[in-house]
């Protein structure tokens, strides 16, 4: 993940504030918002509230039942202040019952309706969040392993948007000291995996492209949204096309086009 210290930052969905404590003491931001999807009751039924007093204590502003796709939640989030806006780890809530399953998923998907949650994400950030003179970025910091790489986030998640892909850069959770990446529903560590930051931009020649890696597969002998290629010939990618794992991402795509064109 690549910082400026001089950037003004927020931070979505941080679930127990250990992202946001340890940007705000290893890097020194200008300035640090930081937001928890549940109540700080919730946060603290979960986890603690360490880092809730770390932050505080360095006057650090923290909001609570914030949710990125609701702007009735975003009362005392000044508009338009923020160059950069970083989602961590972000993935939706497990289900409580069938019946929720049912209600939510609708006829569409797990898989769309993560996709959805980032592409709110995007589009409320560089709509609300982030300041038109500033440095205009969107971070999200995800894992290089199913169910994450199926959402296709190098490609999907900005389709018929004035948003730009930038590309990506490893996440190192060592240059993030006492950050703990925790399971969304408990009080648990999430499996120790390789993380990716993939980072977006309205500005199409943004100067951070020049130290990311541009998106990968996008050649014509690829299939970028399964990330696999380049084929040897046409054998090599029936092959792949007649595969479990190719016709899987032809369904989520499908669903994905669905749910853009409502």
């Amino acid at each position: 993940m690549i910082l400026e210290k001089n950037w003004r930052i927020l931070t979505i969905g941080d679930g127990d504030l250990s992202f946001s404590n340890a940007l705000q003491t290893t890097y020194g931001p200008a300035t640090l918002t930081a937001t928890v999807y549940d109540s700080l009751e919730a946060m603290r039924d979960k986890y603690d509230d360490l880092f809730y007093q770390q932050l505080t204590e360095n006057k650090i502003q923290v909001l609570f039942e914030f949710d990125v796709t609701a702007p009735k939640t975003w009362q005392g989030l000044t508009k338009h202040s923020f160059d950069l806006v970083i989602f961590q780890f972000p993935l939706l809530p497990g289900f409580k019952s069938l019946e929720e399953y049912k209600a939510r998923c609708n006829g569409i998907n797990v898989n769309t309706l993560n996709r959805a949650l980032l592409r709110s994400f995007l589009v409320h950030s560089f709509a609300h969040f982030l300041d038109p003179k500033g440095q205009q970025l969107c971070f999200i910091t995800s894992k290089d392993v199913n169910p994450y790489r199926q959402w296709n986030i190098e490609n999907a998640l900005h389709i018929d948007t004035d948003i730009h892909y930038l590309g990506s850069s490893p996440f190192n959770i060592d240059n993030f000291p006492n950050y703990r990446v925790r399971n969304v529903d408990r009080d648990k560590h999430v499996k120790d995996t390789r993380g990716i930051t993939y980072a977006w931009s309205l500005h199409k020649n943004h100067s951070l492209a020049k130290q990311l890696t541009p998106a990968m597969y996008q050649l014509n002998n690829c299939c970028s949204m399964c990330q696999v290629g380049p084929f040897i010939n046409e054998v090599d990618r029936n092959k792949h096309n007649n595969s479990v794992k190719h016709k899987k991402m032809v369904e989520f795509e499908k669903l994905w086009a669905i749910k853009l064109s409502e």
